[in-house]
């Protein structure tokens, strides 16, 4: 069973607190089953965004694992306002979650797919 949206975005801000950075909930989403984006900003306004794997991944129904959005990893991040702004218009029920660190680290671990 997967854990909810809610508290798996408390515990995520937990981790990057614990490692130096900072982040906030920009759009709060459906406690229980909001599909979680994570924009990472770095000092030099480039962003990367991870968003949940698409269904059909192994343990991807379990446990969350995350794609990054961008080919290149980060944009400027106007770009990357962009694809939220239209992720949001598509699906009420999102959560966005920004995280301000140094040296773009994503905190994601083992849970990316490459």
């Amino acid at each position: 069973m997967r854990l909810k949206s809610e508290i798996w975005v408390k515990a995520y801000l937990r981790r990057c607190q614990v490692n130096g950075a900072t982040g906030v909930v920009v759009r709060h989403g459906d406690d229980d089953a909001g599909a979680i984006f994570i924009k990472i900003v770095r000092p030099d306004q480039m962003a990367a965004v991870f968003s949940p794997a698409p269904a059909g991944f192994d343990e991807a129904d379990v446990d969350r694992r995350w794609v990054t959005r961008f080919k290149q990893g980060f944009v400027p991040e106007p770009d990357a306002e962009a694809l939220l702004k239209r992720e949001a218009e598509f699906d009420s029920d999102l959560w966005i979650v920004e995280i301000e660190d140094r040296e773009g680290r994503h905190f994601l671990g083992d849970e990316l797919m490459n």
